[in-house]
């Protein structure tokens, strides 16, 4: 642990010395595995907005995105990314359907609610189709108190069948993120990848699969290596944030090269996405950020 936190601490402060303004050398070699950050990660050392910071992760050798705030976005701005993205050959990850965090909805059998998921399923899908979209992100809502847990497990698998439905034709996945209770969700249906392991191998359907977050499984039990082979069928997107703390890769207590060694030995060539803040502040924990998935990403095969 202190090794890379060494390693990444005089990296920064390396970077911070040579280089002034746009601070990062262009064109640097994509990484092997699919990183994804988000807009504001790089927002001081792009600061000519939302384009400029998907060129400049692209020049630092970004080749995903994803956007959870994209449905607010105007769509002219929608347009926009989509069609840069598609120039730069990047591929956009996940975009959220907002389908509500604190709502009693997937584990519930409230009508209104359920025919509301749907609804903003549906809305969703056209935004994924202007930014080019794979994946849109699910969240499982409160637990249900009304109704024991397996019949909430009955719930949520039903309406998740419906949705795929509305989603395939347009080859969207739709990935279930489990959220941890003890830290960030108290309340949250879902909160470990074999919770949406179930969820998934009951709905089987390939249009409805698993995001596995490494830091919310990290502090809901642990254990990411063997979980992820174990759900491997049913996980389709990865993203990853260090815990505590909820920053880059190195500043807390997961051993990242060791995981995405692993995941990149399995053969997983989908998206991580960027799902965290960074620990620095400015250019200098911008380019922090970039040294640590530097350090953390696996050789190339």
């Amino acid at each position: 642990m202190m090794e890379r936190r060494q390693f990444l601490s005089t990296m920064a402060a390396a970077g911070a010395a040579l280089f002034a303004g746009r601070v990062f050398a262009e064109g640097r070699a994509a990484f092997t595995l699919n990183y994804a950050p988000h807009f504001g990660m790089f927002k001081e050392s792009a600061p000519g907005g939302l384009l400029d910071e998907l060129r400049f992760a692209f020049d630092q050798g970004f080749r995903g995105w994803e956007d959870n705030g994209m449905a607010s976005r105007s769509l002219k701005d929608q347009k926009a990314i989509g069609d840069l993205m598609e120039k730069l050959g990047m591929t956009m990850g996940v975009v959220s359907a907002k389908t509500g965090i604190k709502s009693l909805n997937f584990a519930s059998r409230d009508k209104e609610a359920r025919q509301l998921v749907l609804e903003q399923i549906r809305e969703t899908v056209e935004v994924a189709k202007r930014v080019n979209a794979g994946y849109m992100t699910l969240v499982s809502g409160q637990v249900d108190p009304r109704w024991p847990r397996e019949i909430q497990f009955a719930n949520c698998i039903e309406l998740l069948r419906e949705a795929s439905e509305i989603v395939e034709p347009h080859n969207i996945t739709m990935v279930m993120e489990p959220l941890n209770r003890f830290q960030n969700h108290p309340g949250s249906f879902l909160q470990t990848v074999t919770e949406g392991y179930l969820i998934c191998e009951a709905v089987d359907h390939p249009n409805c699969k698993v995001l596995y977050d490494l830091y919310h499984q990290q502090i809901a039990g642990g254990n990411l290596i063997p979980l992820f082979d174990l759900c491997r069928d049913q996980i389709a997107y990865l993203q990853a944030g260090d815990n505590p703390g909820r920053n880059e890769p190195g500043t807390g207590e997961i051993n990242y090269a060791k995981v995405f060694s692993h995941v990149h030995a399995s053969g997983f060539d989908g998206i991580i996405g960027m799902e965290h803040g960074n620990a620095g502040k400015g250019i200098e924990g911008e380019k922090a950020v970039i040294d640590a998935y530097r350090f953390v990403d696996p050789k190339p095969s």
